[in-house]
């Protein structure tokens, strides 16, 4: 977690944003990669991850802090969307911003979606 600043003073919405940067920098998630994904893969992921920061702290949770995605629940991880791999809890606040920055990547993909279909549809 970073200091929020005068241009983002949300702290949540800055980590959301950061780990949406990190995602396309450090794993090479680009938007061209964000694209083949148009069955709803990224907001399922998404989903997934909002699921895993809602479970209370407790036995369920200290399961999932240790053991990653083997400790997530079959009802949790069978809507993961790729290989349980890239499946990887950390912590309730961290699962949340993994699922923000999710949402922005598929909302991101939606607008390059109908910006094409204008263009296209301006060309005709």
């Amino acid at each position: 977690m970073t200091k929020s600043t005068p241009l983002c003073p949300n702290q949540a919405l800055l980590d959301i944003e950061l780990e949406r940067a990190r995602q396309q920098l450090v794993e090479g998630w680009t938007p061209e990669h964000d694209d083949t994904h148009d069955d709803g893969e990224m907001a399922r992921a998404a989903s997934v991850y909002a699921l895993l920061g809602g479970w209370p702290d407790g036995p369920e949770r200290s399961v999932m802090d240790s053991f990653g995605s083997s400790g997530v629940p079959y009802t949790d991880r069978a809507n993961w969307p790729w290989h349980v791999d890239w499946l990887k809890p950390t912590d309730r606040r961290r699962d949340l911003v993994k699922a923000g920055a999710l949402i922005v990547a598929e909302i991101e993909r939606l607008d390059r979606k109908a910006a094409k279909a204008k263009e296209a549809e301006e060309a005709q």
